[in-house]
């Protein structure tokens, strides 16, 4: 009934992990069953080689008999119209003949940019499935968890603010802590706060200038389609207002700004009308799901 079952989310998420562990289901219910996992280039670069071997047809035979076709990183079908020409042509092959596909990408079909309509909508005809970062007291687990496994004694205040900076995704969050560990043996000394600072000095600089105040706005403003110089006017019109509100309970998540400082940067506001956007955002990513995805699709953009 879930058929295709689209995964979408930043990179170093799991979302590869997910996909091949359905896979492995699949076979080990059904060990008859044909499960083909493969990246979305690999696809195009058999099809490349069977139009240069005139052997399409043995290409389609190929793509269309499997049981499960798992396809990773689809964006990278964008803009190669032979390639989505065919895809969607065993796209529909294997849905009419009950085969499963499971798909991932980075980003939100209806983001994908040259990627063709009828694909977008086919992609969301099944069950579409958000992959999150993981929340800051996961992220403390998972580092107090990894530190336990390589035998290293990691505070529980130097694990929150690892956590608390390195927000994008699993994979930066134990390259970090390897880092830290990799100076603490270096310099023998005890992981604390000032280690931390000093061996992720780059990358928390980076960090910091890719969620300055300036670029929240910015980049807000890029997707709700108006100009900076909106939010920062008096214009109370729901299609100003709304993504103000939205930029500013990005700041207060993102930054480590006061409330004054906040209101500040959008055109002078007081620290009441920042506090009052990010409840009113607050409460409505709980019952608008049109702004719980805008807020999860500028988070991931402006943390990955």
């Amino acid at each position: 009934s879930y058929n295709p079952l689209f995964l979408y989310g930043g990179v170093g998420l799991g979302k590869t992990h997910l996909m091949h562990a359905v896979g492995n289901a699949l076979t080990e219910y059904n060990p008859q069953a044909k499960v083909v996992y493969l990246h979305s280039e690999r696809f195009v670069a058999d099809m490349v080689k069977a139009l240069q071997l005139n052997a399409i047809t043995d290409f389609k035979r190929y793509y269309r008999s499997v049981d499960a076709l798992l396809i990773d990183d689809i964006q990278f079908f964008a803009k190669k119209e032979r390639s989505q020409e065919e895809f969607f042509h065993t796209f529909n092959a294997l849905l009419e003949g009950g085969q499963q596909m499971i798909l991932t990408c980075d980003r939100y079909p209806k983001e994908i940019d040259g990627l063709e309509e009828r694909l977008k909508s086919r992609f969301g005809w099944g069950l579409t499935v958000a992959v999150e970062p993981p929340e800051l007291e996961t992220r403390v687990a998972i580092l107090m968890k990894k530190a336990t496994q390589a035998r290293i004694d990691l505070a529980p205040d130097a694990a929150f603010f690892i956590a608390q900076r390195i927000r994008s995704n699993v994979r930066e969050l134990e390259g970090a802590l390897k880092r830290v560990i990799a100076s603490a043996n270096f310099t023998r000394k005890p992981i604390d706060i000032d280690l931390i600072k000093e061996s992720l000095k780059d990358l928390l600089a980076l960090q910091d200038r890719q969620v300055s105040l300036d670029n929240i706005q910015r980049t807000a403003a890029e997707y709700y389609k108006i100009k900076v110089a909106d939010m920062m006017s008096r214009r109370r019109s729901r299609s100003v207002a709304r993504p103000r509100q939205v930029a500013m309970a990005l700041a207060k998540e993102l930054t480590n700004h006061s409330l004054p400082e906040i209101g500040d940067s959008f055109g002078g506001r007081d620290h009441t009308t920042v506090l009052h956007a990010c409840r009113k955002i607050k409460e409505l990513r709980e019952t608008n799901s049109d702004i719980r995805e805008d807020y999860k699709n500028l988070l991931r953009s402006l943390t990955t």
